[in-house]
């Protein structure tokens, strides 16, 4: 009697883990992401409390000792990735009617009205995660947040809405927050803003004319001490050399934007096939546990099985059911190790995809021409050239010359491989 009930017991346990198994294979997915509505301009802005924005390259957000195969983390796309989401994050800025130009900008060094920089946290294709901060040119932080999104298998449909973006819910909140921010403030401040950049600019060609007009504190923090006259003939002059500043930075945004639109395509078969594979593993992994819990529990059942009988016939039928157990246990050891190697398969998968995604992606060599010279090289590189040229055309139309350094920004680290 205490046979059959241990066999009895023993049965319902091998049928619930088993249930638990089927239950644990499948990864309930997301269909439809959640959404953000953008906020839109419904009338024309004021054109004096609109206020421009520069983007720079986010950072990578690669992870210290990063194993890839580990980390699903991947070197060459976080580095096509922080120059991709910024111009996109540009694209959805520009298409709200709030701001005046929004550029990418190649360093943080570049004077505009509010500076937007930015890290990647997370982004595999199914779920991103960015922090994001604005600051604007007195060096005052607006905010600085982070921003998160899952996408859904319908985020890569055939059928969407191609100037939205899979993680287009990030840039929305993003852009609400940014629109709110400097709807709250007063229009005054907005105005001295734009004043304090553009009195960066003169101040950066020329230090003595200018320099004393504006005072930085300990902290970074710029005030506007007073403002030049406007019948200033070197304001006159300096505005258009800021005209041809801002010119040059527009054409390295094509730059930019060829580099954005000859990805897109890669990128998103990237983004797509990564989220497939990142759901693929989740499965395999629950899977794997289970059948692997499943095949222990059948060999520990197979071996408490008391062979020993009085009956003959009785005993072999009990030392073959043993021996099937076991059998199927260990076969079902086996195929969890297998499905685990498959995730390994997977990983190798979106491996390749990196390495024939940045040969794709790489960034476009560009000419720009400065007056009778040619800017050649990266965004970056282009925009070091230009501002030492800006400042030998200063001095050769002013025919004053200054022996100041020139500020120009830090280069960016840049991928060779």
């Amino acid at each position: 009697m205490r046979d059959i009930d241990f066999r009895t017991n023993q049965a319902r346990g091998l049928a619930l883990l088993a249930a638990l198994a089927c239950s644990a294979c499948t990864v309930q997915e997301v269909v439809t992401a959640e959404k953000t509505q953008l906020e839109v301009a419904s009338l024309n802005v004021a054109e004096h409390l609109l206020l421009d924005v520069g983007i720079v390259n986010f950072d990578p957000g690669m992870p210290k000792n990063n194993d890839p195969d580990k980390s699903g983390v991947y070197e060459e796309i976080r580095e096509a990735e922080s120059r991709y989401l910024p111009y996109h994050l540009k694209t959805t800025l520009q298409s709200t009617g709030y701001w005046g130009a929004v550029r990418v900008v190649p360093s943080n060094e570049v004077y505009s009205d509010v500076l937007v920089s930015g890290e990647i946290e997370q982004s595999d294709g199914e779920y991103v995660t960015l922090t994001l901060k604005a600051e604007d040119a007195t060096g005052r932080e607006w905010f600085e947040k982070t921003y998160a999104a899952q996408t859904g298998a319908r985020s890569y449909a055939e059928t969407r809405d191609r100037t939205e973006d899979p993680y287009q819910k990030v840039f929305n909140d993003f852009a609400n927050d940014l629109r709110a921010h400097a709807a709250a403030m007063d229009p005054r401040d907005l105005a001295r803003v734009r004043e304090t950049s553009e009195l960066q600019f003169f101040a950066d060609m020329a230090p003595l004319a200018f320099g004393e007009h504006l005072s930085v504190d300990d902290d970074g923090m710029v005030e506007l001490v007073r403002l030049p006259a406007e019948n200033d003939p070197m304001v006159m002059q300096l505005r258009q050399i800021r005209e041809r500043d801002r010119l040059v930075v527009d054409m390295l945004n094509e730059h930019y934007a060829n580099f954005y639109y000859g990805i897109a395509l890669p990128y998103e078969g990237w983004r797509k096939k990564a989220r497939e594979n990142s759901i693929a593993i989740r499965q395999t992994k629950r899977a794997a546990t289970m059948r692997a819990l499943l095949g222990v529990a059948v060999v520990a059942g197979s071996m408490s099985i008391d062979t020993r009988s009085n009956n003959r016939y009785r005993g072999n039928a009990k030392r073959a059911a043993q021996v099937v157990g076991i059998d199927r246990g260990i076969r079902t050891i086996i195929d969890a190790w297998q499905l685990r190697q498959s995730s390994n398969i997977y990983r190798a998968e979106i491996g390749e995809l990196s390495e024939s995604f940045i040969a794709e992606a790489a960034p476009l060599t560009v000419q720009v021409e400065g007056e009778t010279r040619r800017l050649t090289g990266t965004a970056e590189a282009q925009f070091e050239s230009w501002r030492k040229l800006l400042k030998e055309i200063y001095q050769l139309e002013t025919g004053f010359s200054q022996e100041v350094d020139v500020g120009v920004p830090s280069r960016a680290a840049q991928n060779t491989s």
